[in-house]
């Protein structure tokens, strides 16, 4: 038990990584939950079609999430040596492949988005019109394809700068740009000052004029610093890099590209599994992932901490440094989502009524919070666990341990029980959750047996580029 608990340096070390994170996250959340009451204060059909719409954008955020987590391994294993060469060929190396996946997205979305949105139009229930939601949406899919770009830039910029350690300027960036989001959504969504009443297409306007005034932000402040930032220098001008360092990253990068690709579509073809059972269950489960996300935030940033933290570690070659801080930061993580799960079950009957919605979506909402807040702990062991093992560059395996699991297991689960069965979906969703316990156990074996302890940059008999060292 010793060995889980670490002192006051500990918690004060972890904290100054996991808290910047916790701020952006919680107010990015916070508004985001304000953005989806506004919506859904318009009508029903509204905020379903804006929460189709998200989830397959949420697709593309984690492709995007995966591209510069792919590199990102390498950021952290290079600042941790000072090697400022190697932090700016990972930087460019996010660039090219965030480009190249937001320019696949947004054709995909043109030539394909009505359609992909009718998947998750099912009758069912007394909730809802149909026609009035794929409108909504559709028109909300138009708007947002105009802040992609802005947002793979900032995922390219403010990825590296919290890897290397400067977790402040992105936080700063993202509360403004939410308070930015949260005065447009009131102005435009409802039509205030003048502006005409745009409901759900307001919000998209907002959410994008929002995403380039974060993007504007980080970009300047990163460029203006190039002191403190000195991987920026010359970043820009040629996007070429070394061949050995980019066949390294695609190596260790690409499984971790697919896999959160491949669960993005995972988590989307989930929810159209469950949205055969109705509109109000696709309204319900909006309400309760904005709710949970809010409460996700702290094992959220811890696991990006670790990925930070311990990767250092990796990468300065502190091996049994980077093991004793894992299982202490995993421990940590546990622990916490015990208490914020306890205070979000108590607090499931409250949120729904929120809503101007009826009495079945908000029934449906309480309970599938409730059944979240429940396994929330088992989600940050999950979580926790998936860094430590990607912070050692086992790709292959948290591509097995993640996305694999989720076609192989939870997908045709929850595929034969909303379609085979007649048992309620709010058993369904349990079951399909718990499934993860699975995942828990597996993540368990290979984090005790420290197959993810290894440096992946450092290489003698063939240095990635010469100016690479070693503190």
């Amino acid at each position: 038990m010793k060995k889980l608990i670490g002192d006051k340096k500990f918690y004060k070390m972890v904290l100054a990584v996991a808290v910047p994170i916790m701020i952006q996250n919680g107010i990015t959340n916070f508004v985001s939950l304000l953005d989806n009451v506004m919506v859904g204060l318009v009508g029903t059909e509204q905020m379903s079609g804006v929460a189709i719409v998200n989830q397959l954008i949420f697709v593309y955020n984690l492709c995007i999430f995966g591209a510069v987590s792919g590199a990102g391994i390498f950021t952290a294993q290079f600042a941790g040596q000072k090697n400022h060469k190697g932090v700016r060929d990972t930087f460019r190396f996010k660039i090219l492949v965030c480009g190249i996946a937001t320019l696949l997205a947004i054709v995909i979305f043109v030539l394909f988005g009505k359609e992909l949105i009718n998947l998750y139009l099912h009758d069912g229930g007394e909730t809802g019109d149909i026609a009035i939601t794929l409108k909504s949406g559709e028109n909300y899919l138009w708007i947002m394809l105009a802040g992609l770009i802005p947002f793979t830039i900032v995922q390219a910029y403010a990825s590296t700068l919290r890897e290397t350690g400067e977790t402040m300027v992105p936080m700063r960036a993202g509360i403004i740009a939410v308070f930015v989001n949260l005065v447009l959504n009131y102005i435009l969504i409802f039509g205030k000052l003048g502006a005409p009443v745009l409901g759900a297409s307001g919000a998209a306007i907002a959410t994008v004029i929002s995403r380039f005034v974060e993007c504007a932000i980080v970009m300047r402040w990163t460029h203006r610093h190039t002191d403190r930032n000195p991987f920026i220098v010359g970043a820009l001008r040629s996007l070429k890099l070394p061949v050995n360092l980019a066949k390294k990253i695609s190596f260790k990068g690409l499984p971790l590209l697919v896999n959160e690709t491949l669960w993005g579509l995972g988590t989307a073809m989930l929810m159209q599994s469950y949205s055969v059972r109705g509109l109000a269950v696709v309204a319900g489960l909006n309400i309760s992932s904005t709710i949970s996300n809010m409460f996700n935030i702290a094992f959220i940033a811890l696991g990006s901490s670790v990925a930070i933290v311990v990767g250092q570690l990796l990468g300065a070659g502190k091996m049994r440094e980077a093991k004793e801080t894992a299982y202490k930061m995993i421990f940590f993580s546990t622990i916490i989502c015990l208490f914020t799960g306890g205070v979000m079950a108590a607090l499931s009957p409250l949120f729904p009524e929120i809503y101007n919605t009826n009495s079945e979506v908000r029934h449906l909402a309480t309970w599938f919070i409730i059944i979240t807040a429940c396994l929330m702990p088992m989600q940050a062991f999950l979580h926790a666990s998936y860094f430590t093992i990607r912070s050692g560059g086992k790709t292959i395996i948290t591509f097995l341990f993640d996305s694999v699991f989720m076609w192989v297991v939870s997908i045709p689960l929850a595929y034969c029980l909303t379609r085979y069965t007649n048992y309620n979906i709010l058993p369904i969703y349990f079951i399909c959750q718990f499934a993860d316990i699975i995942k828990c156990i597996i993540g368990f074996i290979l984090v005790k047996k420290g197959v993810w302890l290894q440096n992946i940059v450092d290489d003698r008999k063939e240095p990635l580029d010469a100016d690479s060292c070693m503190e």
